[in-house]
């Protein structure tokens, strides 16, 4: 579990953010993933829904990590800009048809997820 008192990494470049959420699930910092999205972030999970919100988002990880999955990190496809924004995408190891995030730089020049679609199959 990360330690409260110290700040996070966060997401310099839009690619940074996958890497990073696949170290906060594997530590269990719940906390942590849910800084990875706006305030107002939307996730295509669980399948066939929409949960809205950076709190809502927590409470899905919350659940999600209390069964202890571990996650790897999977070969990231080229990101896709245009200013504030990008598309950055991972090619699933378990062959489910990809996974894709809408990232918005911020006004100190991180990056964060505001839509995020985890599974994508064909």
């Amino acid at each position: 579990m990360t330690d409260q008192t110290t700040a996070r990494e966060r997401a310099t470049e839009p690619e940074d953010l996958t890497r990073l959420f696949v170290e906060r699930a594997n530590a269990g910092d719940v906390e942590g993933l849910a800084e990875l999205y706006e305030p107002d972030a939307v996730l295509a999970f669980p399948p066939r829904s929409q949960t809205v919100g950076r709190e809502a988002i927590r409470a899905v990880f919350e659940q999600m990590l209390a069964q202890a999955p571990h996650f790897q990190q999977e070969p990231t496809l080229p990101t896709v800009r245009n200013g504030d924004l990008a598309v950055t995408s991972t090619r699933p190891a378990d062959n489910t048809g990809g996974r894709v995030q809408v990232v918005r730089r911020q006004p100190d020049g991180s990056w964060l997820r505001i839509i995020d679609r985890p599974e994508i199959r064909d």
